[in-house]
């Protein structure tokens, strides 16, 4: 029934408030039935899924965050499925999401790009190599989201802004044919 209400409740605070009953029950029987929510055809219920999901921590529902839902093409879905997937992937697997996460790079607006940025934060050591790579990538777009990620990751303090910003002029520098006198 709270599940249920959670793919149709437009106030975000009372989905909120849904969460917390949620976890709050036996977390292998709420997970269960959130994994159902996973496939369906309402972009609330998956994203509402795994957030919750994402809260329950609970480690056996990690193979259901699939690269369907990292690479979503609704972003609240996607945003949710990459705070669920760093906070639930195993030891050892940072980088192969690392990976799947890299092709979301320039994704979006603001808030769409820092939640990727800090999905690869939460990632560390083990996302570090697939960031660096992307920072020579063809795509401008790219190229500066992940800038801004790498300096998000070595100081998570970093104002996003600030860290975009810079990484937007570092690019631009890159790229612009340099003048001799």
């Amino acid at each position: 029934m709270l599940i249920d209400r959670c793919a149709i409740e437009p106030d975000f605070y009372v989905r909120d408030m849904l969460t917390w009953a949620l976890i709050r029950n036996d977390a292998s029987a709420v997970a269960e039935r959130l994994l159902t929510e996973l496939g369906s055809d309402v972009t609330q219920a998956r994203a509402q899924a795994l957030h919750t999901l994402s809260k329950l921590g609970h480690p056996d529902t990690w193979p259901a965050i699939t690269s369907a839902l990292l690479q979503d093409e609704d972003d609240e879905v996607a945003r949710a499925a990459w705070r669920t997937a760093a906070g639930l992937v195993p030891s050892g697997g940072e980088a192969d999401l690392a990976e799947t996460l890299s092709t979301q790079f320039n994704r979006g607006d603001r808030e769409v790009q820092l939640s990727l940025s800090r999905a690869f934060a939460a990632l560390g050591e083990g996302a570090t190599a697939v960031v660096e790579r992307a920072t020579t990538d063809s795509d401008t777009g790219v190229r500066a989201h992940a800038l801004a990620t790498e300096i998000l990751m070595q100081d998570p303090d970093e104002a996003f802004d600030a860290a975009i910003a810079e990484a937007r002029r570092v690019v631009a520098l890159r790229d612009s044919p340099v003048v001799k006198d």
